[in-house]
């Protein structure tokens, strides 16, 4: 059963989830800070050590008219480098709405008023939990 990674990378902070081939979900894991812009390689590092991941999917952002965001090469540079550094295959795919979508999410759930603070960090983690499902639900099902 293939694990993936999935990230949404920010400048400031990235949204990690895991997921798998099989039943094409995804789980948000964690929200890692970036120090001086740069990702938190050691916590990716002990994510990828700890899941094994067969591959990892990026989310790229897009603006609504299908261009790529200004900081979209940022954004491709750390798919290149998690490729280098972890040998792995990386596949980007459209985050368009994700985050917003994972805020919607976060206010449903029962308490959520009560929890901001925590919810803040959770958004990211959940829209890489979307980006890898959306990555999942594109690819072909083999039985």
């Amino acid at each position: 059963m293939p694990t993936l990674l999935g990230f949404d990378f920010g400048l400031r902070k990235i949204g990690v989830a895991v997921g798998q081939t099989v039943t094409g979900s995804a789980t948000a894991l964690t929200t890692l800070r970036s120090r001086g812009e740069r990702p938190d390689w050691a916590g990716i590092e002990a994510l990828v050590r700890e899941w094994q991941p067969a591959a990892a999917v990026v989310g790229l952002p897009f603006n609504m008219d299908d261009t790529e965001e200004a900081w979209s090469p940022r954004v491709h540079r750390f798919a290149r480098q998690l490729e280098g550094r972890f040998r792995l295959p990386v596949h980007l795919v459209d985050e368009r709405l994700t985050s917003i979508e994972a805020r919607r999410q976060l206010a449903e759930r029962p308490g959520a008023k009560h929890s901001r603070g925590d919810n803040h960090h959770a958004v990211d983690a959940l829209a890489a939990a979307l980006i890898l499902e959306t990555w999942l639900s594109e690819q072909p099902r083999t039985p």
